[in-house]
């Protein structure tokens, strides 16, 4: 007969996946995933599941066995480990244990003394036609069992033999192709190990110089370069370094007119000395980039750049490809909006374009040209105005090229489209971190991010300010606030960043936004980066917290624990031996204190036990006892404790003084 499947087996909700395996989860080199699935069958014979991986394009798989880990839910786990940047795949693979079932059904028979010759006769066939497959080693093994079975005549010594633990190991998982099932294969993306764990210092390079109004350059940048390592940064992120448009130029504070010696913004792409994949003439040569790039390097530091698909009316595409932008009735080009902000300077590439093709491959060979000069980071310039189906491609063939790239999508948009653009590629995202600031909007959008499904396709680097956002908070908070968000930048997530000026705790808004006067983005500013105020120290510490502490360089691991105060938040991270506890005062005007709640279980702790907490901000020791203790935080001296917990040791010898 046709048409009837004959499948015994069900293998359903595999997890990790993402939307039912449209889209690949995400892991970094070296990551053990595991997989868990509901694997059952009709009746009561034995499962044996095989976990099956490789990279994408190898045609063997890696298999390792699952085990039922609730076997009344039908509940199945395993692991494995993946490799290299790239996609790797993964799948599900049951069957029937038939000696498994035969040895568990015939165990029964015996310990109830019913006849089991027919048993014992069909238990060896299928000894013997395991031989098929076996290794040659366990061949040898099965060989000398079923030899020693048949010495004997009773049906029952025969069974003893067979129903050996090492036997029946050895022959369970019996390869039943008639009853074989395989489940959906699911990808994984697989990125270095900065794709979770780095911390993001911003710059204008152009405001690097240390002569008020002489613009910047990369030898400037040079100069910066040990004290950025210093404070514990490890990528290095410049706004677009292109020649900047002399048409519509903006002035000071986005003004419409443009002084002869203002710099203009940089996200005006292109002038007469070249588009994207030109340097602005002001901040050096590409060579002087070349250098710079290697000397980061050198430093610890690598080097991001700004993909901004932003073009000046002087841009070269203008003249060599006037169909990829939008035109007016009248003739004109229409200049990128935003309601009821207006840019200008900035003519948006039209995405409809009968020429997508040349416009699409024009921007990979953007990328791959910066990507041959050393650039594996580049954030992405609001990729929510453009086709998702452009990113899902773009990211794809740069990817291919170069594994090892990261994609930083910063687009501050609704939900759905910064998750949409998480599952289609893009490495990490944007967050809405910038406007969390009170504790049970903290707790309740982190408790999003880091877990499933979120946590399975979404990287959030948590940017504590932006050249384009200078928060409310911040806006009021004056130095304590600074120092409450950079706490909890560095230790909510793995990833994150500053623009330059926040260790500073610099800013003035424009009054009723949340934007900077006299922006880097318009205009040359030096500093004086060693200003009195500054939170420098406190970065350090933290960044050198973070690197020192493998619990901090997790995202899935974060639990947020109860505090009575409603001003304080309390939450820890751990990864094997390694146990954090912080705890923030939220409130940037007012001292607050609270009890605390500690999870000493998970801790190996006891009610009654004493253990020592160290500060990593204060560089203080304190020994807590049981679940209860207490803290105290001032804002205006510190706002934040980061607490390693360690067991007490009683013996002074032992004592670990710091």
């Amino acid at each position: 007969m046709t048409g009837l499947d004959a499948k015994r087996i069900l293998i359903e909700d595999v997890r990790p996946a993402v939307d039912g395996g449209l889209y690949p989860i995400k892991r970094e080199v070296g990551d053990r995933v595991t997989v868990t699935a509901a694997i059952f069958r009709d009746g009561h014979d034995k499962l044996v599941a095989w976990l099956l991986s490789r990279p994408v394009g190898k045609k063997t798989w890696n298999r390792s066995p699952m085990r039922c880990t609730n076997p009344g839910l039908d509940e199945w786990a395993g692991e494995f480990t993946v490799g290299d940047p790239g996609f790797e795949e993964y799948a599900i693979e049951a069957f029937c244990d038939q000696f498994g079932s035969w040895a568990s059904d015939t165990r029964k028979k015996v310990e109830a003394n019913v006849d089991v010759a027919s048993d014992v006769l069909e238990g060896m066939a299928m000894a013997r036609r395991a031989l098929e497959w076996l290794p040659k080693k366990v061949q040898t093994f099965v060989k000398d069992q079923l030899k020693a079975a048949e010495a004997y005549q009773d049906p029952r010594a025969r069974a003893q033999v067979l129903l050996a633990p090492a036997l029946v190991d050895a022959l369970s998982g019996n390869p039943d192709t008639a009853t074989r099932v395989q489940s959906p294969v699911f990808r994984v993306r697989v990125d270095r190990v900065g794709a979770r764990f780095a911390a993001w210092y911003e710059c204008f390079p152009r405001c690097c110089g240390r002569e008020k109004g002489k613009h910047g350059t990369f030898r400037d940048v040079e100069d910066r370069l040990p004290e950025i390592r210093k404070m514990g940064f490890d990528v290095l992120y410049f706004p677009p370094i292109h020649p900047v448009g002399f048409t519509k130029r903006k002035g000071p504070n986005n003004s419409l007119v443009a002084g002869k010696n203002d710099p203009g913004c940089p996200y005006s792409i292109g002038s007469s000395f070249g588009g994207h994949d030109a340097i602005e003439p002001a901040l050096g040569t590409l060579k002087d980039f070349q250098r710079l790039v290697k000397k980061g390097a050198e430093a610890g530091l690598e080097i991001a750049l700004d993909f901004a698909i932003n073009c000046s009316p002087d841009h070269p595409y203008l003249k060599a490809h006037p169909d990829w932008f939008s035109h007016r009735p009248d003739g004109t080009i229409k200049f990128a909006e935003n309601p009821p902000k207006k840019y200008e300077d900035i003519y948006p590439l039209n995405f409809d374009t009968p020429d997508r093709a040349g416009m699409w491959n024009e921007m990979k060979r953007v990328l791959l040209f910066w990507a041959e000069q050393g650039v594996r980071i580049f954030r992405v310039d609001n990729p929510h105005t453009k086709p998702f189906g452009f990113w899902e491609w773009l990211i794809a063939e740069v990817q291919a090229a170069f594994p090892d790239v990261i994609f930083l999508a910063e687009a501050f948009t609704r939900p759905r489209v910064m998750k949409a653009l998480a599952k289609l590629g893009f490495t990490q995202s944007y967050s809405y971190f910038t406007w969390r600031n009170f504790k049970a909007e903290i707790i309740e959008y982190f408790t999003e991010l880091t877990t499933p499904p979120v946590c399975e396709y979404m990287r959030a680097n948590l940017f504590a300010n932006t050249p384009d956002i200078f928060p409310t908070f911040l806006q009021r908070a004056g130095r304590p606030g600074y120092k409450i968000r950079a706490v909890l930048a560095a230790t909510l997530s793995p990833v994150y960043g500053i623009f330059q000026g926040f260790e500073l705790c610099e800013g003035v808004p424009v009054p009723g936004k949340e934007e900077y006067q006299h922006s880097d983005k318009y205009e040359i500013r030096v500093r004086d980066w060693n200003a009195p105020g500054n939170i420098k120290d406190l970065i350090t510490r933290l960044n050198h917290a973070r690197r020192d502490h493998p619990a901090l360089q997790e995202n899935e691991n974060l639990r947020f624990h109860r505090a009575d105060s409603q001003h304080i938040l309390f939450y820890g991270k751990s990864l094997g031996p390694d146990h954090l506890l912080v705890a923030v005062n939220l409130d940037p005007f007012e001292k607050h204190h609270s009890w605390v709640y500690v999870p000493i279980a998970d801790y190996g702790f006891g009610p009654a036990d004493t253990y020592q907490v160290h500060d990593l901000i204060t560089n203080r020791t304190y020994l807590w006892k049981g679940e209860r203790n207490y803290v105290e935080l001032d804002p205006h001296v510190e706002p934040a404790n980061v607490f390693v917990v360690r067991k007490w040791v009683s013996k002074e010898e032992n004592f670990d003084y710091y």
